[in-house]
């Protein structure tokens, strides 16, 4: 047993390694100008080198096998959700990434339980769970945006009145606000300097971002920039309202504190106690996966457990 949970940790540390590599490499380089650079004969023409990191050419063995699922209606809409979540990957890539992981989670699985059937389980489970983190990841950087925006309306307010256009104000934030804020800013900023018109750049912004705050920003600009009137004053109560709705739903949250914690108790206890009882009593414990009844029991608690959690995030989920 000791054995094979050294390959599951290692399976799991090459991926956990893999995904932050892959993600330091593509940072960087993933705006619209990389985009364009993509297409460049120099980078078709160039080979990979010897020296080249072993994250660098699985990311290129990547790339390579992923081209054919670029134009595919799935890898574009995927690709959507993972700029709302921040990460640097196309829809073709995610899904290799995706298909990758499961076979080697279900290659140990089946290493560790020698059961075929868990292991096509946990083959159909995996893109599941990291979907689900992406979902993670898309409300976490939408929190920290929504969080930035009140001080960055306050910021264009204020150079609007020292003379600012509201393409510069644009930019300004580009180049002043930190991640997530910043780096819409700029991608907006870019594509009007690409020659996309303002309207349609905060349209495609709002779209991208996903955000009711926003929405609310981007139809009064629209609206400013069609009938006229005072833009500073209104993105001075715009912002005065979304921090408002911040500071009530702080409060909120630390009055459901308790609430939450019981969900992850919850959900966490069943495995703990079975890690306790593994060590033990392994005979007696290891009939919940030899047994028809124990692998039925599994099954069952399992879906209870998912039940029950959900239930109470529903109870201390309150929309502010």
């Amino acid at each position: 047993m000791i054995f094979f949970a050294l390959i599951i940790a290692s399976v799991a540390f090459f991926i956990m390694i893999f995904s932050v590599g892959l993600y330091i490499q593509k940072s960087k380089k993933f705006d619209i100008f990389y985009r364009m650079r993509r297409h460049d004969t120099r980078q078709i023409i160039k080979k990979s080198s010897p020296n080249d990191s072993l994250i660098l050419r699985s990311y290129k063995f990547i790339q390579k096998i992923s081209k054919p699922l670029v134009e595919i209606n799935l890898a574009q809409s995927l690709e959507f959700k993972l700029r709302q979540a921040g990460l640097p990957l196309l829809g073709g890539e995610y899904i290799v990434i995706n298909f990758i992981c499961s076979i080697l989670v279900a290659v140990a699985i089946w290493l560790i339980t020698f059961n075929f059937i868990f292991a096509l389980i946990s083959c159909a489970v995996m893109p599941i769970i990291i979907w689900f983190l992406v979902t993670i990841l898309i409300q976490r950087r939408l929190d920290a945006f929504t969080e930035q925006l009140g001080d960055s309306l306050i910021t264009i307010s204020n150079a609007l009145r020292a003379g600012y256009s509201f393409q510069q104000t644009i930019e300004v934030i580009s180049k002043e606000m930190e991640p997530p804020i910043g780096e819409e800013f700029s991608h907006m900023n870019h594509e009007i300097f690409m020659g996309v018109p303002l309207e349609e750049a905060l349209r495609t912004a709002n779209k991208r971002i996903g955000s009711a705050d926003f929405e609310l920003v981007v139809t009064a600009v629209l609206i400013q920039r069609e009938v006229g009137g005072n833009l500073a004053q209104i993105l001075d109560n715009i912002s005065y309202t979304i921090m408002e709705r911040i500071r009530m739903k702080r409060e909120i949250l630390s009055l459901t504190a308790q609430g939450r914690f019981s969900a992850v108790v919850l959900l966490l206890l069943p495995f703990v106690a079975g890690v306790a009882m593994f060590f033990i009593n392994q005979d007696n414990f290891m009939l919940l996966f030899d047994e028809p009844m124990g692998q039925i029991a599994l099954g069952v608690s399992a879906v209870m457990e998912i039940i029950g959690y959900f239930i109470i995030r529903r109870i201390v989920d309150i929309d502010t």
